[in-house]
């Protein structure tokens, strides 16, 4: 996978470009709410699946969540899945009310 991944605090996003393919971006969105970082959209095109992409971007978000000592709670169905397959990442979980 030939992509960079920035952060980008303005877009509220991490967002991933893969050169050659005429600016289209993946991106993984968040909110912040205090001490938590609340991941509610992961979007990839459809030319860009099949990457890892995904999966490169929710694991730069929770790399900056725990940076930032950050608690994540997944608002979107593949942040969560993702936290399910990687259980080295639970302790950023938020505990359920």
């Amino acid at each position: 996978m030939d992509a960079t991944i920035t952060h980008q605090p303005t877009m509220q996003a991490f967002v991933a470009e893969v050169a050659g393919m005429g600016g289209e971006r993946a991106l993984c969105a968040y909110r912040r709410d205090g001490p938590w970082l609340v991941l509610h959209h992961t979007a990839v095109p459809p030319a860009l699946q099949g990457r890892g992409l995904a999966a490169a971007l929710v694991q730069a978000a929770l790399d900056w969540a725990r940076a930032e000592g950050l608690v994540v709670r997944p608002a979107c169905s593949y942040v969560a899945a993702y936290l399910r397959r990687h259980p080295a990442q639970q302790d950023l979980l938020a505990p359920r009310a």
